[in-house]
């Protein structure tokens, strides 16, 4: 997280310069899916661009770390799920076959 919060300090500190602005829009278009032109990447200086390299593998590694979080999450509820069944003795509800599955004979 070191580069998101470089850019952070940066883009407060003067928000008015174009590498402040590029940097703003990068980070605009990461979260939101937006369109970014990247040869607006390549008008910054060496230090800015190496910046938002950095900027854009930290994101991914964040979007990584959310996929696990989601995952932990679904199989911590189906954990506690199969724990209360237990407890009180009710089935578990299978999951239906998918549409994909052989029809039984």
């Amino acid at each position: 997280m070191l580069a998101i919060k470089k850019a952070r300090k940066l883009i407060e500190a003067d928000p008015s310069t174009d590498t402040s602005k590029t940097l703003a829009a990068l980070v605009v278009a990461l979260e939101t899916g937006a369109s970014f032109p990247i040869n607006d990447m390549y008008k910054l200086s060496d230090k800015p661009f190496q910046l938002a390299l950095d900027i854009l593998a930290e994101w991914r590694l964040d979007r990584h770390y959310a996929s696990k979080l989601r995952l932990f999450d679904a199989s911590t509820q189906v954990h506690e799920l199969e724990t209360k069944a237990q407890q009180t003795g009710a089935p578990i509800v299978e999951a239906t076959p998918s549409d994909d599955a052989a029809p039984a004979a």
